[in-house]
């Protein structure tokens, strides 16, 4: 299967990661590439060091909607998407996540186009991926099996609050 969770609600990643457990609890190998996160520690990550068929690649040089040098995340995104179609060719995994990699196709870093040709051309059949972020390309919905979009009601932000551990990360 091919599940994109999209939109501007929170709970893309949390769901994606959700399966991710899911999956290695039933001894599938996952494998979780995160391109916007960069070194944050999260819980999830601290989580999965504790299954040995769960590899995880933190990239990404943080949250790049605050960015200072856009050249430098289209760079590092081409590198993490390159490792990324490593990864699911290698056919080592059962599930691999691309955690925000919906939010390089809304900045046209990679382009949808290029996205759902690699998964209709050359992502194994039997090998599921999941895609999460902001703005995934209709290209991506397209040949996605299930899509969901997260929409915000309300956020504890928009009241000041900052992101808490063990909820946010």
């Amino acid at each position: 299967m091919v599940v994109v969770n999209t939109g501007a609600g929170k709970g893309k990643s949390s769901s994606a990661l959700g399966m991710v457990f899911r999956a290695a609890g039933w001894g599938m190998k996952v494998c979780v590439i995160q391109f916007i996160k960069g070194q944050w520690q999260t819980g999830e990550q601290r989580a999965a060091t504790r299954f040995d068929n769960i590899e995880w690649h933190a990239l990404g040089d943080g949250f790049t909607w605050d960015t200072k040098n856009p050249e430098q995340d289209i760079k590092t995104s081409r590198e993490i998407w390159e490792l990324s179609k490593q990864k699911i060719l290698s056919e080592e995994f059962d599930v691999v996540l691309l955690d925000e990699i919906n939010y390089c196709c809304g900045y046209n870093w990679i382009s949808g186009e290029e996205i759902a040709e690699f998964i209709t051309n050359e992502k194994p059949s039997w090998m599921h991926l999941i895609l999460t972020g902001r703005n995934a390309a209709q290209e991506v919905i397209a040949v996605a099996d299930t899509v969901t979009e997260m929409t915000k009601i309300k956020h504890a932000f928009e009241k000041g609050i900052k992101a808490e551990q063990g909820i946010e990360f």
